[in-house]
């Protein structure tokens, strides 16, 4: 996995829940489906400008509410590079590395950008610069367990690799 993303960034406010990222009303489409609802209550341009590397970068509690894995999901299915923000509700982050999709915390990281700002993200040292102003940003680094699972796409990806690297097959 390329541990740095280079993409703009997409900014959302606070207290962001699953339902607002993956809406109950498209629950029942396959991923690829959903995804073109994504954070359209917030921002209705996001499912469809959304580009292959764009970081999503938003204020405290991203991803609170229900246990939605689709709102990872829907997510990485756009092309969401990595996933900043100043706090992000547990299940959603573990949903995100669960599938191999970069999740850093930031203190103070709303203050730092703008929407749109170009953004380049190292997941392996969680340095953020703001390309548009030179300044780097340190995020709370992940764990070498977690980078582990995000190189390797995520749990499933490395359980298999894991088993390959067992048995020989």
């Amino acid at each position: 996995m390329e541990m740095k993303v280079k993409g703009r960034v997409w900014k959302f406010q606070d207290n962001i829940d699953t339902d607002v990222i993956s809406p109950a009303a498209y629950i029942d489409l396959p991923v690829n489906e959903m995804k073109v609802h994504a954070l359209e209550a917030v921002n209705p341009k996001f499912p469809s400008e959304v580009k292959k590397g764009d970081v999503v970068l938003a204020g405290k509690n991203f991803g609170c509410g229900s246990s939605r894995e689709t709102a990872a999901e829907v997510l990485k299915a756009l092309g969401v590079g990595c996933v900043v923000a100043e706090s992000f509700g547990r299940i959603f982050f573990r949903n995100c590395l669960a599938i191999g999709l970069p999740i850093l915390i930031c203190k103070g990281v709303t203050e730092h950008f703008e929407d749109g700002d170009p953004i380049e993200v190292d997941i392996g040292t969680a340095v953020l610069t703001n390309l548009a102003t030179g300044k780097c940003y340190q995020a709370d680094l992940l764990s070498e367990e977690m980078k582990t699972v995000l190189a390797r796409g995520g749990v499933v990806s490395l359980l298999k690799e894991l088993k390959r690297e067992m048995t020989g097959s």
